[in-house]
């Protein structure tokens, strides 16, 4: 039952990170780094605090009673994963909604999943997965195959992105991503999915702070929420002062004052964009509790972030007016990354 629950509650994390960005496209007259960090302080400074104050009440005293190492490489990775987070958006921005989510999440889901265990191989610690163990089970080898299916997967969503490109001419390509650039868009996502993988190594880092809530009985449902709110100090510093530097350069500071601009419908969506987001995580730290095993849980979450993304990708006609050849290819990579989805849970559910 565990097993299932913690599918499900990953899946409703995937949701809400593979629709966040739907919000965005509400904005009017707003530059992208506007609406960026706008949404950012409801995602990294403002919601978290409020999850953990919800849910682990005395989460400030577990922060201020962790090591200092633990706060400084929780921040570390933290500020590592911001700029991947931040050439996510502009990933997206130059893919789409469906191709910019499989390449970026392919890599995170690769990293993430797979350099802790391969750490802890290294660096021994009670209660956690090294690599080795992963090869040497059965338990192990069936979510390392499943890791390997999900990574197919992606390749053909990205394989269905290249197709796409070069079917449509350039008005086509204008119409489906305002912006769309696939050799720009792939060097942007790439660099982001390796660095948006450094979420899953704050998530690790961290872990002390989440033993602490455990130890003084909270529900280990909710362990994380104290981890995310240091963990997101960093991503938080990383996104402000970039989107502080393009204000600057593009002269777009007017943005939030503009009363040209639906300013009040631009906030609220920027805000709701940047709730949804954190919500991803806050269901994620339920599912990973819930499963037990990092790797299983970071290829889970990413693997229902791209299925969510390509569905959304189709609703918006992202892959209007491309043959059918690159439809069903894209179909098949989808596919393929939902049984990924089945034989990962099934490995977790044999440990």
């Amino acid at each position: 039952m565990g097993v299932i629950l913690g599918v499900i509650f990953h899946f409703i994390g995937g949701f809400a990170s593979g629709s966040f960005y739907m919000p965005f496209k509400k904005v009017k007259g707003w530059a992208w780094e506007s609406y960026w960090i706008i949404g950012g302080l409801f995602s990294w400074l403002i919601v978290p605090p409020l999850a953990a104050w919800l849910t682990l009440p005395g989460f400030s005293d577990i922060i201020k009673g962790a090591s200092p190492d633990t706060i400084f490489y929780t921040i570390l990775f933290g500020v590592l994963w911001g700029i991947g987070g931040l050439t996510y958006g502009l990933g997206v921005r130059y893919l789409g909604m469906s191709l910019g989510n499989s390449v970026v999440l392919g890599f995170c889901s690769a990293f993430g999943a797979l350099v802790p265990s391969i750490y802890y191989n290294f660096f021994p610690a009670s209660g956690k997965t090294t690599i080795t163990e992963m090869f040497t089970t059965t338990w192990g080898q069936v979510v390392l195959l499943g890791v390997i299916m999900c990574l197919l997967g992606i390749y053909i969503c990205g394989k269905a992105g290249v197709l796409k490109e070069r079917e449509m001419n350039e008005e086509e390509k204008q119409k489906s991503v305002e912006e769309f650039n696939l050799s720009k868009g792939l060097i942007v996502a790439v660099t982001s999915g390796i660095l948006s993988s450094c979420f899953n190594f704050g998530i690790e880092a961290g872990k002390p702070m989440a033993e602490t809530a455990v130890a003084l009985g909270l529900n280990p449902l909710y362990q994380n929420n104290v981890t995310y709110v240091v963990l997101l100090w960093g991503g938080l510093t990383t996104n402000f002062i970039w989107c502080m530097i393009l204000n600057t350069r593009n002269k777009t500071f007017g943005d939030y004052t503009n009363q040209k601009s639906p300013l009040l419908n631009n906030y609220f969506f920027a805000a709701l964009a940047g709730s949804t987001w954190f919500l991803q995580f806050f269901f994620y730290g339920m599912g990973e509790s819930k499963l037990g095993n990092g790797a299983s849980s970071w290829i889970l979450h990413m693997a229902f972030i791209i299925l969510i993304a390509n569905m959304w990708g189709i609703f918006l006609k992202e892959w209007h007016g491309v043959s059918k050849k690159t439809r069903w290819t894209i179909i098949l990579g989808i596919a393929t990354i939902i049984v990924s989805v089945l034989v990962v849970g099934y490995g977790n559910a044999i440990k």
